[in-house]
């Protein structure tokens, strides 16, 4: 990554700003990235109002991989391309690590809620926002919901 780029760790703790944060899954990157999501427009809109309020885009590497690979996949080589050209440069994106830690802790989300299909992802994620202390994620994801998050947007957003 580059040095651009704010990355943290499990040292961190908690929101490390007054800054309000909101944490973003692959689902959300790829409604706003995609136009032919049903949720783009009020994806896009909720980012665009949640940073014009200072706010600050959370995600982590492995959400990154995975929107990577979806957008690849699904809209092509190019998509992917403008996608990563435009957070990489952003100083309101903020990418967290999963390290042998928090991974440890998402293995054992990952096998404790049997009637759950939660992905790998999605437990490392949790684990995040639970560290940071985050209740919203801008996602179409259903997994945040069950596991007990805020997800926007809304239905009528």
């Amino acid at each position: 990554m580059d040095s651009r780029r704010q990355t943290t760790t499990a040292s961190s703790t908690a929101n490390p700003g007054p800054e309000p944060v909101l944490f973003v899954d692959t689902a959300g990157w790829m409604a706003m990235a995609d136009e032919g999501d049903a949720m783009h427009e009020s994806s896009r809109r909720m980012r665009d109002a949640f940073l014009r309020d200072g706010g600050i885009l959370v995600s982590t590497d492995y959400v990154m991989d995975e929107t990577l690979t979806l957008l690849r996949g699904r809209l092509g080589l190019g998509a992917a391309a403008r996608w990563w050209a435009q957070v990489d440069v952003s100083t309101r994106v903020r990418w967290e690590r999963i390290d042998p830690v928090r991974a440890e802790k998402a293995r054992s989300w990952f096998f404790q809620w049997r009637d759950k299909d939660f992905s790998f992802t999605d437990c490392t994620s949790f684990v995040v926002m639970r560290e940071l202390r985050l209740r919203s994620a801008l996602t179409t994801d259903r997994h945040f919901a069950q596991a007990g998050f805020e997800t926007v947007p809304g239905p009528s957003d």
